[in-house]
C-alpha cells in the first residue's frame, strides 16, 4: 500500500511506517501532521487517482526531527579577471515518519 502526497509543492511516494526527509515544516518535534493533498492511492487491489486530489483521503505522520542537508558549494570564477565567488548553502529539512494512510 502506498500513496503519492504533495508536501509543500513536492510530491512524495510514501508507505506506512517509513521515514522521509521533506522540506522544513513549522510543527514541533513529536507533533502529528496531517497531509490532505493525496494525489494517488494504491492498496494492492485498486488504484484511486485524484482530480487533482482524492477527497477524504489523508496521510498522517509524526515529526521525528528537524535537520539540515549536506552543504552545497557554489563556486564562480572568470579567467584572467580575478573574479571569484564562493558560496555555500544547507537546505533545512524535517524528518517525518508516516503512521497512517487513509
Amino acid at each position: 500500500m502506498f500513496a503519492v502526497v504533495d508536501i509543500l509543492g513536492q510530491q512524495f511516494k510514501v508507505t506506512e511506517n517509513t521515514k522521509y526527509y521533506v522540506p522544513k515544516l513549522k510543527e514541533e518535534v513529536e507533533a502529528t501532521v496531517t497531509f490532505d493533498h493525496v494525489i494517488l492511492y494504491e492498496n494492492g487491489k485498486e488504484i484511486k487517482i485524484g482530480t487533482p486530489v482524492i477527497d477524504g483521503m489523508t496521510v498522517t505522520a509524526k515529526v521525528v526531527e528537524h535537520t539540515m542537508d549536506d552543504k552545497v558549494i557554489v563556486f564562480k570564477k572568470k579567467r584572467r579577471i580575478s573574479y571569484k565567488k564562493k558560496r555555500g548553502h544547507r537546505q533545512q529539512l524535517t524528518r517525518i515518519e508516516v503512521t497512517k494512510i487513509g
